[in-house]
């Protein structure tokens, strides 16, 4: 009789055990739909949509701000979702949370230093090749709009110049990334 109480026992615990691995595995199924809301890929680039964007510690307005953006066209990196709410990352590696209604998917980067070329700065070509025409030097920091962008560079603008800059100068396009 004992045995057949135990053994009893084991069945109910380990049932226990599958019932508790199908109620998380459907936990994290909604989980994820919830840090997913929009459909979109997860990371993603988008900017900032005005020139004074509050960024929070928390997905809420009862969340205190960070910190303010006071530029619109900054680009910024999508790394969670929850609800209207979205966590960023910066150029600068900070984290916060933004609400939907002030980001934009229109694209921009910021023109970074490049190792080998930190005296003679980023330069806008007349053709996607380095060897090609220089139109237009722009200075580290500046923020620039993406027309679009193959493997190697990107067709960009800022203040009425446009031409082709290499992508590697470039913070708010992924490597492989291609901009239509």
């Amino acid at each position: 009789m004992g045995r057949k109480i135990i053994f009893i026992a084991v069945v109910l615990f380990l049932s226990g055990v599958g019932v508790s691995a199908t109620f998380t595995a459907q936990a994290t199924a909604q989980t994820e739909e919830i840090f997913n809301n929009s459909g979109l890929p997860i990371p993603r680039f988008i900017s900032v949509r005005s020139n004074k964007v509050f960024v929070r510690t928390g997905p809420a307005l009862r969340y205190p701000i960070k910190w303010v953006y006071k530029r619109a066209g900054m680009p910024v990196e999508v790394i969670q979702e929850f609800d209207t709410w979205r966590k960023i990352r910066d150029l600068d590696g900070e984290e916060g949370w933004i609400h939907q209604s002030l980001l934009s998917g229109k694209r921009y980067a910021v023109v970074i230093e490049d190792e080998k070329n930190e005296k003679e700065g980023a330069f806008f070509h007349k053709k996607p090749d380095s060897s090609s025409k220089k139109l237009a030097q722009i200075e580290y920091g500046n923020i620039i709009a993406l027309e679009k962008c193959d493997i190697s560079w990107c067709k960009a603008k800022i203040d009425g110049f446009s031409g082709w800059i290499e992508r590697n100068l470039l913070w708010g396009v992924y490597q492989q990334e291609k901009l239509n």
